[in-house]
């Protein structure tokens, strides 16, 4: 029912929204705002991060000044389908689900895998070590229920990264479950730096950057604009600007698909 109220949220929507955010003058992005390199704050509280970096070069196309709204995975969706965003960059992974919601763009422009963080006290060698064992996560992430039906494990899910990293931290979970590129961003911290992350990434899924359902003027523009950054390499220049010390394979070989 919510998927359904927000599809029709979406067509109910169908003003040409590049001819309203130029007429506002400011393209309004979700971003994620507690998922280092991809969206954190600074010291001084701006957003920064590879996908704020994105949309600023979709503002700059679009000769407009950029403001980000930060989301998260329980109402990323949401904000899009009532208006609150224009733009949805925020590691959302592409599912066919989602794709009933709002419309997310081809091709898609990163891909991560899900992994665990645990303490380097925690001596863990195989998923399978974590049948019964509580482990901390986020709410919406499409790996939860994954994880618990193949590997037998208790999610608690969170609101958001920080709770989670909390409850880590109080020792209420063994290890925190997460997209593979986002504990690494973690694990550049010094705070984290007596944990680590000894399990082999898990199905690695593409993401996509999304628009709201229906909005076919802006999608297609989009579209255009993400080839663009694979054709040109930005995304890697942005890895490495952001400290990921090797580019991700998807990344390199859907640069080398569209140079």
């Amino acid at each position: 029912m919510a998927a359904m109220a927000l599809s029709v949220g979406g067509h109910g929507a169908l003003a040409d929204t590049l001819q309203d955010v130029k007429s506002k003058g400011v393209l309004t992005v979700g971003v994620k705002a507690d998922y280092p390199p991809f969206g954190y704050r600074a010291p001084n509280g701006d957003i920064i991060g590879i996908e704020p970096d994105l949309a600023r070069d979709v503002a700059t196309r679009l000769g407009v000044k950029v403001e980000f709204v930060p989301v998260v995975a329980a109402n990323r969706m949401q904000f899009l389908g009532q208006g609150k965003i224009d733009l949805m960059i925020a590691t959302m992974t592409d599912t066919p689900e989602r794709s009933k919601v709002v419309d997310i763009i081809k091709p898609d422009y990163y891909a991560a895998g899900y992994n665990l963080m645990v303490p380097k006290s925690v001596t863990i060698t195989s998923w399978d070590q974590l049948n019964g064992k509580p482990i901390c996560g986020i709410q919406g992430a499409f790996y939860n229920k994954q994880v618990a039906e193949k590997f037998g494990a208790q999610v608690i899910a969170f609101t958001g990264v920080a709770e989670a990293l909390t409850a880590l931290k109080q020792g209420r979970c063994i290890g925190f479950l997460y997209d593979d590129t986002a504990i690494e961003g973690q694990l550049i911290n010094p705070d984290w730096k007596s944990f680590g992350m000894p399990l082999p990434s898990q199905d690695s899924q593409p993401w996509g950057l999304a628009v709201k359902l229906g909005d076919t003027q802006f999608a297609d523009f989009m579209a255009k604009t993400v080839t663009d950054w694979h054709k040109t390499g930005l995304i890697l220049d942005l890895e490495k600007k952001y400290g990921i010390s090797q580019n991700s394979k998807f990344v390199q070989d859907m640069h080398d698909k569209y140079k």
